[in-house]
């Protein structure tokens, strides 16, 4: 069957263009190439531990020419290493469009959201240390919490991203979460993850769906 090259990921700018972003409808093996037959990188359960859904974010597709479906979705995968790619069938996903993304840079210590094209939010943010620093990468939003912790202030997103220290709950999952410390925004502080100002991580709340792209930038 006769198939369309993969579309671009990513566009220059404060733009950004993949193929969607959704859950599992079934287990599903991450393959090296866009064939059943490629090499085997992971399986992604439909079903995480906790038996929340598997989010995935698709960079890209294969399309048949003839019908115009796709066939194969490039995914980012998640979990250690960061910055890992597959394949897997269109068919065990079920994706929707994105508008939405999250735009990091690490040296300025700012956090942007974009939703089609226009800045929807700009605040200053505080990121990993020095030898802990925040991984930098195209990485996707996998949950939202209220936590528990009062450190993180008064929510959270859960994201694809791993920080160097792997004994942090989670196995070491960044998060971009609030904090009741706001004096420290702007600086190089945290374990790996992303501080917010609690007033802004509640907005993100309402803005930031599953699966929302995070590009983060030296």
């Amino acid at each position: 069957m006769p198939v369309a090259p993969a579309q671009p990921a990513l566009t220059a700018g404060k733009s950004l263009s993949v193929a969607g972003s959704g859950e599992l409808n079934r287990d599903v093996a991450v393959r090296a190439a866009p064939r059943s037959d490629a090499r085997r990188i992971t399986v992604l359960r439909q079903f995480r531990r906790d038996y929340r859904p598997q989010v995935v974010l698709a960079l890209s597709q294969r399309t048949d020419v003839e019908s115009g479906t796709p066939t194969w979705y490039r995914i980012s995968v998640p979990g250690r290493p960061n910055g890992r790619t597959g394949w897997i069938p269109a068919d065990a996903a079920d994706l929707r469009p994105v508008h939405e993304f999250i735009h990091i840079d690490r040296g300025a210590r700012t956090l942007e959201l974009w939703s089609k094209g226009r800045l929807a939010l700009k605040t200053r943010v505080a990121v990993g240390r020095p030898g802990m620093e925040t991984p930098l990468g195209l990485f996707y939003v996998t949950w939202k919490v209220v936590p528990r912790a009062p450190v993180l202030g008064k929510f959270a997103f859960e994201t694809s991203a791993y920080s160097k220290l792997s004994e942090w709950p989670g196995g070491g999952i960044v998060a971009i979460h609030g904090t009741p410390e706001p004096q420290l925004l702007g600086q190089a502080v945290s374990h790996g993850c992303v501080r917010v100002a609690n007033r802004d991580i509640l907005r993100l709340r309402t803005l930031v769906a599953l699966g929302t792209p995070i590009r983060i930038v030296a």
